[in-house]
């Protein structure tokens, strides 16, 4: 990948691009193991080899900046640091012109996976796959192959006090980092000393290899919550799928699902399940009328008058179940903020440990009060908006709440630093199967993994059964085992089982294996994948010898042979398998499932025929 463009721009002093030699380098060299409370794999080893540059004016003005490069077996990153210096003490960062060039002559022959940046529906589209000549500007992660067969996915870590970038395809592969603006059109507004996020490319010699990285986390701060014993991953139900297929209403009248008696259902379902939260929306003043436009209007702690807050809660917690909260706040900030500290103190009054939030609103109409008490309008990844997750998550910790954001800035890895950030969206989810125009692809949870995953955990929301459709063009493009694999394959600390509980007593079988999956791992594996095609991943469950694997397809049915070398060596498992049956088909057969078991160790290799839209999900139980 040839040099490119460093350097940034101003409003009001001269730029850091051209007139700059180099003033100095150092050098050194990093290997530690460090422990996360939660995740997708328990150590997480950081070797890495730093070079560190300053820049210096040759001539005019003395000016000086850093980059900072760190080198990985998985890829690298590199961030500016830009030291106190004479005219320099507020600076307004007008455009960042990092480049990053791949061959010209090729880009035909470089496949991209993407979605469009700077959208009116943020990162909720349906990822393209082109030649990289036919790629726009793009949202981060973007993933390409080259010619020879090296997967390169290009984002950033770490993004605090800045603004998140699109890639603007400027040149025939030449890619300029283009920062999300304020409303003022000023791209980052800051003082010096300053550092930038990391802009990071992660690398693997296959697809599969790509999904063992840990070059993000890796990139981020440690924890600085100190104990965090009280984030609990884990499984959850809810009322919000019966919204979704128009079974129940976010606003009062006949068809409210958010009621004291509906919660109480969930509630019994929860605990007679295992489940260890329940997810209520709709149960706050606000949701009548055009609550998508009228966010000023939402209170985050007045209940509408069929919902009893202190009643659900000590019920849920009479059966060992929590109440998961929620804040939707249609993207008015201004509105929530002020109101963030009584909200987080209500929800800690009774019991609340996780919270759902929402930013429902067009990119670039987040809703903000400025200095002056002017409404303004900010995009939900510039750096007002990346400011105010973290101000929630630190308002949150002060009451022992996590946060689960939908509708976020992009994923770089700050859950290390905040471990109470156990998950977000950031991409299409299940909901666009009920009422998306159009539904997923087949092919969406086949890109998911190689591109907005290698940013960290997404709440997909998997585990629906009925998959007969909810209209005439809507329902879930898999097969049941396929909607079971995506326990394993979309990693979140906290997974929904989505569905109705009326619909899982219809399919106790596959029920089975949603109560039985986990969600917090000692270890994950990337066992086999094409990026839109085919993934299978395995992961080893937090402080047991089980092992878990998900296997799914796009539109194809194909067959996978699996090493199960990822299995404790000289042990022997019983390997439970839901799979597709024989008739199995995501359009016409969908419910056909197998159940069966299998002695199997290490050395083997397991072959899985998968149906068209088709998955497997399996559990290793070691033989004891």
């Amino acid at each position: 990948m040839p040099a490119g463009f460093l350097g940034m721009r101003f409003q009001s002093q001269p730029a850091f691009d051209d007139g700059f030699r180099v003033a100095g380098t150092s050098t050194s060299t990093h290997d530690a193991t460090w422990e996360q409370p939660w995740g997708e794999r328990r150590y997480v080893r950081d070797r890495h080899n730093e070079l560190l540059v300053t820049f210096d004016s040759a001539q005019g003005a003395a000016r000086k900046f850093n980059v900072r490069v760190r080198v990985f077996d998985d890829g690298f990153g590199f961030r500016y640091e830009v030291p106190q210096q004479p005219g320099y003490d507020a600076v307004n960062i007008t455009d960042e012109l990092t480049e990053f060039r791949l061959d010209p002559d090729a880009t035909q022959e470089i496949t991209a996976w993407w979605i469009p940046g700077r959208r009116w529906n943020r990162y909720e589209y349906p990822y393209l796959t082109t030649p990289l000549d036919a790629v726009h500007m793009a949202h981060t992660p973007m993933t390409v192959r080259l010619p020879g067969g090296l997967h390169l996915s290009f984002h950033e870590a770490a993004l605090v006090d800045y603004a998140a970038y699109v890639l603007d395809h400027r040149r025939p592969g030449i890619f300029r980092t283009s920062l999300t603006p304020w409303s003022d059109g000023i791209r980052v507004k800051t003082r010096t000393p300053f550092t930038t996020p990391w802009r990071t490319v992660q690398i693997a010699p296959s697809a599969a290899a790509l999904l063992n990285s840990s070059l993000i986390l890796n990139l981020n701060e440690p924890n600085v919550l100190g104990d965090v014993s009280w984030v609990e991953p884990g499984k959850y139900v809810g009322i919000w799928w019966a919204m979704h297929i128009n079974r129940a209403t976010w606003a009062t009248g006949p068809k409210h699902g958010a009621t004291t008696a509906e919660t109480r259902r969930y509630i019994d379902f929860a605990a007679a399940n295992g489940f260890k939260g329940v997810l209520v929306e709709g149960w706050n003043v606000g949701w009548d009328g055009d609550w998508f436009h009228n966010g000023k209007l939402f209170n985050f702690t007045q209940a509408n008058p069929d919902f009893d807050l202190q009643a659900v809660t000590a019920y849920a917690r009479s059966k060992g179940v929590r109440l998961v909260g929620h804040h939707e706040t249609s993207g008015d900030v201004g509105n929530y903020e002020p109101q963030m500290p009584a909200a987080f103190a209500l929800y800690e009054s009774v019991g609340v440990r996780q919270v759902k939030t929402g930013y429902v609103a067009d990119a670039g109409d987040v809703r903000r009060i400025d200095d002056n008490g002017v409404e303004v309008h900010e995009w939900h990844d510039g750096q007002f908006q990346v400011g105010h997750h973290l101000r929630v998550l630190r308002e949150a910790a002060k009451h022992k709440i996590s946060i689960n954001a939908h509708e976020p800035v992009k994923d770089t890895g700050l859950r290390r630093t905040y471990p109470n950030w156990i998950s977000r969206e950031g991409a299409r989810g299940q909901e666009y199967n009920a009422w998306g125009n159009p539904v997923n692809p087949p092919e969406h949870v086949a890109i998911l993994p190689f591109t907005r995953m290698l940013a960290g955990p997404m709440d997909y929301t998997p585990g629906i059964v009925d998959l007969d459709g909810f209209s005439p063009q809507h329902r879930v493009p898999h097969t049941l085992a396929k909607e079971l694999s995506l326990y394993v394959v979309l990693y979140s600390p906290v997974q929904m089982a989505a569905d109705l509980p009326e619909n899982y007593a219809k399919q106790p079988v596959a029920f089975q294996f949603i109560k039985d999956v986990p969600t917090d791992w000692d270890e994950s594996v990337g066992v086999a994948g094409e990026i839109g095609d085919y993934v299978a991943i395995a992961r080893r469950q937090r402080g047991s010898p089980d092992w878990f694997l998900g296997a799914l397809t796009d539109e194809n049915a194909r067959s996978l042979r699996l090493k199960l070398d990822f299995l404790e060596p000289r042990a022997r498992y019983v390997a439970e398998i839901y799979r597709d049956g024989p008739q199995a088909d995501w359009k016409t057969r969908p419910h056909d499932l197998v159940v069966e078991k299998r002695n199997v160790t290490a050395a083997d290799t397991l072959e899985l025929a998968l149906a068209s839209s088709g998955g497997a999900a399996i559990r290793f139980t070691q033989a004891r």
